[in-house]
């Protein structure tokens, strides 16, 4: 890879962060995560067009680490190179060809071999539109007349159904219109792909990313209609309160008494916010855990997990309709005076944060005719106990 593309970035952080890119998740989310800018997750995403390495694999001919390990053993023990090779089940070609490439009997490794060879794998191989100029000529031709890779590539499979060598895959037109480092077709090409763009997007991902995108998402249309009248507690609003520095906390109201709960979230990751979320949701009665409405923010992608956890499902509203959750919006106003906006919230303990909520949930409302949060809900568990 180039250096511009690894600067900064360890191998854990760049197998993650192409994991994350090809789930769906936007450079911003992504660089929460990994605690990068959105910018350098963009210039390591953009050098290969969007489109992820392929994971590396040993070649079934290649010599394995234990067969590398047998050679040493064979050196070791003064067995000839056909010997060697009789043992390994290998040609004594390539055993010898092993052996001298790696310094020869008397400094031969295994362990040194073996990585030397890895390394030497990771050197970019010619991609074949490159490597061939009449396949590249009608590929670009075509595409300039707007076709899409998929129609190129079936109109080559049936065009030269007897030449194989002038038929190629719409994933190999992909990675040479987008990777262009690769060299294989200049950027102009890019223009006549019906979604344009310098990155590729995975598959099955839409470019419109957090709004709409939750998988197997309930929708607050089929809410139980007990939720609606606030006649039965349990029923909780929940949102992420945003600060400064992308800084987060999870904020949730029970629809009947507005009793607010707040809960410290480290990340917008929607395993560790469905985990947070869950922790706090099972302190509570039964009674007082019915169900959760949620906006579409991707942070509850893991709602399934979340219900597991609960047995409280989770309903969404529906795309721009954050005032189907209104109490929650209220409340968040409401901390605001507590939470300024622009603030960096990742300073606060859970601590801390129940001190705030204890505080707003003291205060009387006039929607609960002047009683207070704290009042309503303790009378409302009084009753059902």
């Amino acid at each position: 890879m180039a250096l511009m593309e690894t600067r900064g970035f360890s191998n854990v952080q760049r197998t993650e962060l192409w994991r994350r890119w090809s789930g769906g998740q936007s450079l911003t989310e992504i660089g929460e995560i990994l605690g990068k800018r959105a910018s350098s997750i963009y210039r390591v995403i953009s050098q290969r067009g969007g489109i992820g390495p392929k994971p590396r694999h040993r070649s079934a001919r290649a010599l394995s680490l234990a067969e590398r390990e047998e050679i040493s053993r064979g050196i070791a023990s003064s067995l000839s190179v056909r010997g060697i090779a009789s043992r390994l089940g290998r040609s004594p070609s390539t055993v010898w060809r092993e052996i001298e490439r790696h310094g020869g009997r008397q400094q031969y490794r295994a362990a040194q071999a073996d990585s030397a060879a890895w390394e030497r794998a990771k050197r970019p191989k010619p991609m074949r539109l490159a490597a061939d100029a009449a396949l590249n000529r009608v590929v670009a031709r075509k595409l300039r007349l707007e076709w899409s890779p998929g129609q190129v590539s079936a109109w080559l499979r049936h065009r030269y159904a007897h030449q194989p060598s002038m038929q190629v895959s719409h994933e190999t037109i992909y990675r040479s219109l987008f990777v262009q480092a690769r060299g294989a077709f200049k950027k102009e090409l890019l223009a006549h792909l019906r979604r344009g763009g310098k990155l590729r997007r995975p598959q099955g991902v839409s470019r419109h990313q957090g709004q709409g995108q939750i998988q197997d998402a309930i929708s607050i249309r089929e809410r139980p209609a007990e939720v609606e009248d606030r006649a039965v507690p349990g029923h909780w609003e929940g949102d992420l309160l945003m600060g400064g520095k992308s800084s987060q906390i999870a904020t949730l109201v029970e629809r009947r008494t507005r009793f607010v709960m707040l809960i410290k979230i480290d990340s917008k990751d929607s395993g560790m916010v469905a985990k947070a979320l869950a922790k706090k949701i099972r302190r509570l009665p039964a009674e007082l855990r019915r169900s959760l409405t949620w906006d579409r923010g991707t942070e509850m992608a893991a709602h399934k997990d979340f219900t597991i956890a609960t047995d409280v499902n989770v309903y969404f509203c529906d795309p721009r309709s954050p005032w189907q959750r209104g109490s929650n919006e209220n409340t968040n106003g409401l901390l605001r005076q507590y939470f300024p906006k622009g603030h960096d919230m990742s300073g606060y303990s859970q601590a801390q944060l129940n001190a705030v909520a204890t505080r707003l949930n003291g205060r009387p409302r006039q929607t609960l005719g002047w009683q207070s949060p704290a009042e309503a809900l303790q009378a409302t568990v009084a009753t059902i106990g």
